[in-house]
């Protein structure tokens, strides 16, 4: 395997809010940076509802896999982080409709608050 790092910040999504990119392939595997509901124009989706947050963070994770060579195919893991815990049963339902059939290991997180009060972020890991 290459020792080469590549990063990127997709075209379609909000540049990234501080110093990180967005997706990070190397040695074989991208590192998608935990993804907020953020869109791509950069509307902060805090105070929308727990699903449509979900939502736009699934996409931003779809766009950063894509730009990086890889897809919600080739996942390994997930991560998610809530605020509320009764939030997981809604976000499992969207999860396993935009995973499909893929089901990497995958663990959730309850967390007292988000930056920017946020409901969800997730985080994860790909093969290329």
């Amino acid at each position: 395997m290459s020792g080469d790092i590549r990063t990127t910040n997709p075209a379609d999504m909000a540049a990234p809010g501080g110093h990180y990119s967005h997706a990070v392939a190397a040695c074989g595997f991208v590192f998608v940076s935990g993804q907020l509901p953020i869109a791509a124009d950069g509307q902060k989706l805090n105070d929308a509802p727990f699903e449509a947050q979900a939502k736009q963070v699934l996409t931003n994770v779809t766009r950063a896999l894509a730009a990086a060579g890889s897809s919600v195919s080739k996942l390994v893991q997930v991560r998610v982080y809530v605020t509320d815990i009764a939030s997981w049963p809604a976000f499992n339902a969207l999860y396993a409709e935009w995973a499909g059939t893929v089901r990497p290991a995958r663990c959730v997180v309850p967390v007292p608050e988000l930056h920017f009060g946020f409901k969800i972020e997730v985080e994860a890991v790909a093969v290329v």
